[in-house]
């Protein structure tokens, strides 16, 4: 009895708008914690409210707090369902209860990759969920409340309220930044979830890296497209107050140029950032260590060439285990540092390069940035379909299609082996020569 009457007078409810319950939230967010002087026994008091709520919002839920199954390579595993209670719309630290002040006017611009970035730091720091606590940042750590502290808003809002601040888009779109929100009409509060994009796991576009904001704490995982529950109903938005200059994520050829974080990189892990950073090590004298690929799934090649990259920066030991941190990707991203056989990298093109025009009836080249991992296109099926006339479709098992292959990659590399190309010239991927060699 005891403990119940000592609940009661701890937590208002969440819901209730009077006067005494709004200034016991709001004083309860400004108190000091216990390493500041606070008093131990209001965070207790606070830790069992918080345990009654996520009781009842699993009642209210219908169970929303279970396990679903999800298929996973080489079997099946099961991803927890998020529990996810959230608040209401509220501005920085509580300060606007009702969050009109950002609603009402336009929002700053962001990149996509200071999205990401922020996104990051919540992970880094490991930030407690909580539907009523705010991060020094001043946004409340909920779902909804992580979406709008990357995205910069002025305040906290919900689910429901996103996608005032987005436009829809469709599952082609997605870039690194965007999100995804699923919205429960039965229960809003207890069992609507967001999550970030942060690009594509794999080229089939089954799987991406999701930053979100669940129980314990903030987490980056590979998650299964849309979600690991109720995924037909997710619906991809993006920031209308997104700004595409001034570090944004992508270097116009459809590659990200954030770090997408350590746990992208080692062995058992697929995904078309290893096929980047492979990319990237054979531009810089790496090619030597691939005896194909590069591809999205980590191997011995890979550690090799990042280790001897990192060697030619003159770094040793942990510095140098074969593994890309932030300081190897940012040099690989940016064209710093001494490339694997010593040389420094050429420096930056300050002008366009002139481009000689097209033979005679040679269709104009439209971009290396067309043919790579995740992307789907009329160029990718006038590509393949050339190349079966010119005898060069053996790897096809069926099309060719609109959608980058394997196969597409497997058939380019032949034809740049039949013209006597070698090493980073027979990667695969085709450029202006290998178009026009390929069309004329």
């Amino acid at each position: 009895m005891t403990d119940l009457l000592d609940f009661d007078e701890v937590e208002p409810d969440v819901d209730c708008i009077c006067t005494g319950c709004t200034a016991r939230r709001r004083a309860r967010l400004h108190a000091a914690s216990v390493r500041d002087g606070g008093h131990a026994a209001s965070h207790s008091r606070r830790r069992r409210a918080a345990v009654l709520v996520a009781a009842v919002g699993t009642v209210i839920g219908g169970g929303a707090v279970g396990a679903a199954a999800a298929p996973t390579p080489g079997g099946t595993s099961s991803a927890p369902t998020p529990s996810t209670p959230q608040g209401e719309v509220t501005g920085r630290f509580g300060t606007d209860p009702a969050g009109q002040g950002a609603r009402l006017q336009a929002v700053q611009g962001v990149t996509r990759e200071q999205i990401i970035a922020r996104a990051q730091g919540w992970v880094d720091q490991k930030v407690p969920y909580s539907m009523s606590s705010y991060w020094s940042d001043g946004y409340r750590q909920d779902c909804s409340g992580f979406v709008s502290m990357a995205w910069g808003l002025d305040s906290s809002q919900t689910t429901w309220t996103l996608p005032d601040f987005a436009d829809r888009i469709t599952k082609a779109d997605l870039q690194p930044g965007d999100i995804l929100v699923f919205n429960n009409p039965s229960n809003p509060q207890a069992g609507s979830h967001v999550t970030i994009f942060g690009g594509w796991a794999d080229s089939a576009r089954t799987s991406y890296l999701a930053y979100e904001q669940t129980s314990p704490t903030t987490t980056r995982r590979t998650t299964p497209y849309a979600y690991w529950s109720n995924s037909a109903s997710y619906l991809p938005y993006r920031y209308k107050a997104l700004s595409p200059g001034g570090g944004a994520s992508s270097d116009g050829a459809g590659q990200s140029t954030a770090f997408p974080g350590a746990d992208t990189f080692g062995p058992g892990r697929s995904n078309a950032y290893i096929t980047q950073l492979g990319q990237m090590l054979v531009q810089r004298g790496g090619a030597r260590f691939y005896s194909e690929g590069p591809g999205p799934t980590w191997g011995e090649a890979d550690r090799k060439a990042t280790e001897a990259f990192q060697l030619a920066q003159g770094w040793k030991g942990a510095e140098a285990d074969g593994l890309p941190g932030r300081d190897t990707w940012d040099y690989l991203v940016n064209g710093k540092g001494r490339n694997i056989d010593g040389a420094s990298p050429p420096p930056p093109v300050t002008t366009p390069p002139v481009t000689p025009p097209p033979a005679t009836g040679v269709p104009a080249f439209p971009g290396a940035g067309r043919f790579a991992p995740g992307q789907s296109n009329s160029h990718v099926q006038q590509l393949g379909e050339q190349l079966v006339r010119k005898g060069f479709g053996r790897y096809y098992t069926q099309g060719p299609g609109p959608r980058w292959t394997e196969s597409d990659r497997l058939n380019v590399q032949a034809f740049q082996l039949s013209l006597g190309w070698r090493g980073s010239e027979a990667d695969g991927y085709p450029g202006p020569d290998t178009w026009r060699r390929l069309f004329g």
